[in-house]
């Protein structure tokens, strides 16, 4: 249900809104005691209909004025309330909202870090939310220290005692992180974080002290930090975005959002910062950043990807919570404080949301927002909105009614049906039910013929795909002869086989999605050919490999022709498809399936039903060239495609790319023995170090695509910090391990 209020004047009335609300009030209380005599057409009786309201769903200023809760200053948190971790910095002029550590464990070692973090340890305990009772409690007591007044809302008698009165909005916390984020690391005019005030409130909490800024005679230079970017990787950032195609139906254009001249992105939606966050951003940043840094963005969009899911594994959600706490310590320990903005702060309540209210696609603005645009689009006269969209409203519900009594006539804003690919639910000859028992009988009838080869798993498949449409056209007739046979319709069709004359087909609208071949691709902005199967197929491990396994596996593979086969009584959409060799892919270390399009394998099975593949699409890896990261397309149903324009597009899912958050062990060991220290002066290259039994034995591991003028360099500057780790460790000769280890590095050895 959406409840519209049409308030006239310039302005929006702030916390004066309960005056607008007391008639829905007024109406939500009749709905709670009930209203008789309501008609069910379906069962044709009458029945008392009660109706109560869980939440609220707003942005986070409106989230002020409907529950006059403070969202400004110390505790703008309305769920930490008093216990807002909140900081104000002197020279920012701004209060930022650090201390996450307070929701780790107790014996987590980040709460005994000082260095990286605010330079102080952590002892405390997070905040437990009010209940609704404690918040009438004290606003009715006159203890509104973070309340500006009683909602209007504690006037239904069981608002009291909801969990969660108002929602979260996941798409402005979104866009707000996400806008934060491309802000700092692109530095964006009025969205970066960083400046000099920045590393002056660093210099004062006496944290990443070698960060802070160095004045000259005509200007002052802010030495790099963990989040900054050289001119060089923001290029390659922006070309990434710029490069980077996606299907029809799943965003914006993301090359029209890249300004190559300034290195930025501009004019960024919500939807925009949505499709960024889910998956593209984690691909465009792959090659820059170090790792620490880049992992923690990383882990966080991968926690936006899981809380968005259409389906929530509740034995999961613990994990989740535990997860997007250690992603918001790493930001603290690689951003500037400044970063950390009540939208930042916000994200750790998330959890918490949907363990109480369930999946987030429920309770985002994205169908509200979108409504607004269509009843802004009813404005003609602008001195009267309101009667404007009254009007309009009224006569589109009028014209929708009477058109449920005419025929062949389309609803009002309801796109036409298109070809929609199979219109009866067949999968083809191997996947129907109909058909399940003669492959069966098939396989034992080839046992029987060939005796020899029973225990060949491996040579009776095969015989069995060349011979069994042959057979099955044989033994339908036969059956067909007797008098009871029991032969399906369609089953007689697909054993006689398609019509040789095959249409082809450039582009084909499947169940909502639309498959194009490669050659349409190449002359269109949107990518629709790449196509995923997941098959339960037998694999071997080399041509003589006489004992096969059966199990699932995937196929990433390129449209190349799309074949109709007509059955005279349906038709079934075919693939044709170019299938990545399995030499031709990989997948790394964290979660992303890597393809490269130029190694074509599976020559001689190439067609597939097109009722059986996913719709994918690639991108190109910044990190290897010549492979694309393989990205998948939201799961939307057909009725989310052509049903009801209001609620049918906020399922906004994205697949992925792991099932966990990436390890930080492989890092948190190297920067807890630097401390403090900006590790930026590596370059690019990673640095990685690991403690393997003795206090003394570190292994340094440097790329192998280290130019040899600059091994020497890199290895001075690993001598000079990681002296001071062994003599921190009261070792009586560092310098003779470290001269063996630049030894070995020279030598070639890795």
């Amino acid at each position: 249900m959406m409840l519209t209020l049409l308030i006239s004047g310039p302005k929006q009335p702030g916390n004066d809104i309960d005056v607008y609300l007391e008639p829905l009030i007024d109406d939500l209380k009749s709905l709670w005691v009930g209203i008789r005599g309501v008609y069910d057409a379906h069962n044709g009786e009458y029945f008392t209909l009660r109706a109560a309201l869980m939440w609220t769903i707003n942005d986070f200023p409106a989230y002020e004025n409907l529950s006059g809760c403070v969202v400004k200053g110390y505790k703008a948190c309305p769920i930490c309330g008093d216990d807002t971790p909140s900081h104000r910095l002197k020279n920012g002029h701004k209060i930022c909202y650090i201390g996450h550590r307070k929701w780790l464990p107790i014996n987590h070692p980040y709460r005994r870090q000082r260095a990286v973090f605010n330079g102080k340890p952590e002892y405390g305990i997070p905040p437990e939310p009010l209940t609704g009772e404690e918040v009438l409690h004290m606003v009715e007591n006159g203890d509104r220290v973070c309340w500006k007044k009683k909602s209007i809302f504690f006037d239904l008698e069981y608002w009291k005692y909801l969990p969660v009165r108002h929602a979260l909005d996941v798409m402005h916390i979104e866009k707000n992180v996400c806008d934060s984020i491309i802000g700092t690391l692109l530095e964006i005019p009025g969205k970066n974080k960083d400046g000099i005030a920045a590393r002056l409130d660093l210099l004062n909490m006496g944290v990443k002290t070698d960060l802070q800024p160095e004045y000259g005679e005509k200007r002052t230079r802010l030495p790099p930090g963990p989040w900054n970017l050289s001119k060089a990787e923001k290029r390659e950032v922006c070309n990434s975005f710029y490069g980077m195609k996606v299907p029809e139906g799943y965003s914006s254009n993301i090359k029209n959002l890249v300004s190559l001249q300034d290195s930025r992105l501009l004019g960024l939606k919500s939807h925009d910062c949505h499709t960024l966050m889910q998956k593209l951003l984690p691909v465009a940043i792959r090659s820059v950043l170090e790792k620490p840094a880049r992992y923690a963005i990383t882990r966080l969009c991968f926690f936006f990807n899981a809380i968005c899911a259409k389906t929530v594994d509740v034995s999961k959600l613990d994990k989740l919570e535990e997860d997007v706490v250690v992603t918001l310590c790493l930001l603290e320990k690689y951003f500037p404080p400044s970063f950390f903005d009540i939208m930042v702060h916000l994200v750790v309540h998330l959890v918490r949301e949907v363990r109480l209210c369930g999946p987030v696609y429920f309770r985002w603005m994205y169908p509200f927002e979108r409504y607004m645009k269509v009843l802004k689009g009813y404005v003609q006269n602008r001195t009267r909105p309101e009667g404007c969209i009254a009007e309009r409203y009224i006569a589109e519900e009028a014209v929708e009614f009477c058109t449920q009594h005419l025929s062949d006539v389309s609803t009002v804003r309801v796109p036409s049906s298109q070809k929609m690919g199979v219109s009866k639910p067949l999968s083809g000859c191997t996947n129907t039910e109909e058909v399940l028992p003669y492959i069966e009988q098939h396989m034992i009838h080839i046992r029987t013929a060939y005796p020899k080869f029973r225990k060949r798993t491996k040579w009776l498949q095969d015989k069995h795909n060349s011979t069994f449409i042959q057979w099955l056209r044989f033994k339908v007739q036969s059956e067909l002869e007797e008098d009871n046979h029991g032969v399906s319709e369609n089953l007689r069709w697909l054993a006689a086989g398609p019509n040789m004359a095959v249409p082809l087909y450039r582009s084909y609208l499947i169940k909502g999605i639309k498959f194009n071949i490669k050659a349409q691709d190449d002359v269109r902005t949107t990518p629709n050919s790449g196509v995923y199967l997941l098959a339960h197929t037998m694999q071997v491990a080399s041509a003589k490999d006489k004992n096969p396994i059966l199990s699932n596996m995937g196929f990433y593979g390129v449209i190349q022709e799309i074949w109709d086969l007509d059955y005279q009584k349906f038709t079934i959409p075919v693939f044709r498809c170019d299938w990545i060799d399995s030499s031709g892919l990989v997948v790394d270390e964290l979660g992303f399936t890597l393809v490269d399009l130029s190694k074509i394998g599976h020559r001689n099975d190439q067609f597939v039903l097109a009722s059986q593949v996913k719709q994918i699409f690639f991108v190109d890896d910044p990190m290897h060239r010549g492979w694309s990261v393989v990205l998948s397309m939201p799961n939307r149903e057909y009725n989310d495609v052509i049903g009801d324009e209001v609620l049918g597009d906020v399922i906004i899912e994205c697949e992925p790319f792991t099932r966990g958050m990436p390890n930080v062990d492989t890092f948190d060991e190297l920067v807890g023995e630097l401390g403090g220290q900006n590790i930026r002066g590596f370059g690019h290259k990673t640095i990685s170090a690991k403690n393997t039994g003795s206090d003394y034995n570190i292994i340094f591991c440097i790329k192998n695509d280290v130019c040899s003028n600059k091994t020497r360099r890199c290895c001075e500057q690993l001598f000079s910090i990681f002296t001071d780790v062994l003599k921190q460790r009261n070792n009586e000769e560092p310098r003779r391990y470290c001269e063996a280890i630049i030894q070995d590095i020279t030598s070639g050895k890795d």
